[in-house]
């Protein structure tokens, strides 16, 4: 998938207060820039900003075809809103599904791309409770539109986060590590000392999964694609926390039995693949543990074969973190305090980089 031209149009200069919406700078530059160049403002019942830059499809198909920068009209902020200031905002798999007409949820054409990301409170409405000018803000839920200069929201369309965190980190917060943590909750009952398996270890979950699981005590077999810098790899995912790292090929190999007379098998397998890659995975869990789909970047169904629904009694599930929030919005409390907290005491996780 090309999208270099989505990443060039993210990182043009904006009109509001020459903020760039993605930079090249390190987190703690990032951190000085806001601090220097960021006014914040009050309330106000005329916004004191009323435009801002967006990236807009108003079809849907190729990305890089059908993405366009424009200039936006932004209305008056209303009693229960807030004027917010974005000030990074990612490419997920799922941004270029819902540009393509392919995701599970579309918004409404025209429409404003991405679905995550991290905003700054510039104003608030008079009936604005939890949040204050100077507050950073990540979106509740998918759709909203992140890939502009500014926006304005409703209170209860997003959630608040420490402003002292990594950009990067508060960024990406919303979608991928809230995923991973899920997976590793929900499925089934972990312990230190037990194993996890996974593909697709160095994308943005995978990367999650390590660091969640390491601090819980987790061991975790990580599958890659085969790559000329594989060491490199290997050496970036062990510190993060991984316990084994191995190649796609390793999987249908006899030596796999050797490693699992240093590790359990694994109750829990996630899969972000599909194809034969997730049935390689489903071959190596344990009796009565589980496989866990939240993607399909191979674009392939999943063959699952009988004796490991008969013989084994491997349950195959799926996970949709935006469902799993859409499930438990009443519990707002618990899911801001879920989404906002350290999911890893007082470390932020590492934001990924690299191909998967």
């Amino acid at each position: 998938m090309k999208v270099s031209r989505i990443l060039w149009l993210l990182c043009k200069k904006s009109g509001v207060r020459t903020q760039t919406v993605c930079t090249g700078v390190s987190t703690n530059q990032q951190h000085k820039q806001l601090s220097s160049t960021s006014a914040v403002y009050r309330y106000s019942t005329t916004s004191s900003i009323s435009h801002c830059t967006a990236l807009i499809y108003r079809k849907h198909g190729d990305p890089a075809q059908v993405v366009q920068s424009e200039s936006m009209n932004l209305p008056n902020v209303g009693a229960k809103c807030v004027l917010v200031k974005i000030l990074a905002a990612p490419i997920n798999p799922s941004d270029i599904n819902m540009i393509q007409g392919t995701y599970a949820i579309l918004p409404d054409l025209p429409a404003v791309g991405g679905n995550e990301g991290v905003a700054q409170v510039l104003e608030v409405g008079s009936q604005v409770k939890a949040l204050k000018p100077g507050d950073w803000v990540i979106p509740r839920d998918a759709g909203l539109g992140t890939w502009r200069t500014a926006a304005v929201l409703a209170e209860e369309d997003v959630i608040s986060l420490p402003n002292d965190i990594p950009l990067l980190s508060a960024a990406t917060l919303g979608v991928n590590p809230c995923t991973a943590l899920r997976m590793l909750t929900d499925f089934e009952d972990l312990k230190p000392g037990d194993t996890v398996i996974q593909n697709a270890a160095n994308s943005a979950v995978g990367q999650a999964v390590i660091q969640i699981a390491a601090a819980k005590g987790i061991q975790t077999i990580n599958v890659v694609r085969d790559r000329p810098d594989f060491t490199t790899l290997i050496d970036r995912l062990k510190a993060m926390g991984a316990s084994h790292v191995i190649k796609e090929e390793t999987l249908r190999r006899p030596e796999l039995k050797e490693l699992f007379k240093s590790c359990p098998r694994p109750k829990l397998a996630l899969n972000g693949v599909g194809g034969k890659s997730a049935t390689e995975l489903l071959r190596h869990v344990q009796v009565g543990g589980s496989i866990v789909t939240y993607g399909g970047m191979a674009k392939q169904p999943i063959t699952v074969p009988v004796s490991a629904l008969i013989f084994k009694n491997i349950k195959v599930q799926g996970f949709w973190v935006t469902q799993w929030k859409r499930n438990h919005s009443q519990e707002r409390p618990d899911l801001q305090k879920y989404q906002g907290s350290r999911l890893l005491g007082d470390s932020w996780l590492l934001v990924p980089d690299g191909p998967v």
